[in-house]
């Protein structure tokens, strides 16, 4: 079962273009560790896992971004995935998405939901999951 509550994770107008923020959403027992990143004036939120080996990506706590800005950059091996789509574009992972985190602005706060697929395929389906 997806804990399908959206959680105020900042408020509107926090993260200047080009920033993050790291946050966590409660999903089936377990905290899943998610992102947003303000690119060119629009909010995404992704799971922070990449695609390719399931860890985080950020290789500075809460620095998600290639050295360009241009790319969300995998700490672990280096792929590149487009901020507004979550593709990979750059590495092993090529063609794979990360997994978005549904966003709402409601007021000045901006929620997210966890998405249901955000728990490991390895854990779905165990007790307290």
């Amino acid at each position: 079962m997806n804990d399908a509550t959206p959680v105020t994770v900042m408020v509107r107008g926090e993260l200047a273009p080009g920033q993050t923020k790291k946050f966590v959403l409660p999903n089936q027992g377990y905290e899943i560790e998610c992102f947003v990143i303000n690119h060119n004036g629009t909010l995404h939120a992704w799971v922070n896992r990449c695609r390719h080996v399931p860890m985080t990506m950020d290789w500075i706590e809460n620095r998600f971004l290639s050295e360009d800005g241009r790319h969300i950059q995998c700490a672990t091996h280096g792929a590149c995935y487009n901020p507004d789509t979550g593709e990979c574009v750059i590495g092993p992972a090529c063609g794979k998405f990360l997994i978005r985190v549904p966003l709402e602005v409601v007021g000045d706060e901006v929620r997210a939901t966890c998405p249901a697929e955000a728990v490991p395929e390895d854990v779905r389906g165990r007790p307290g999951a």
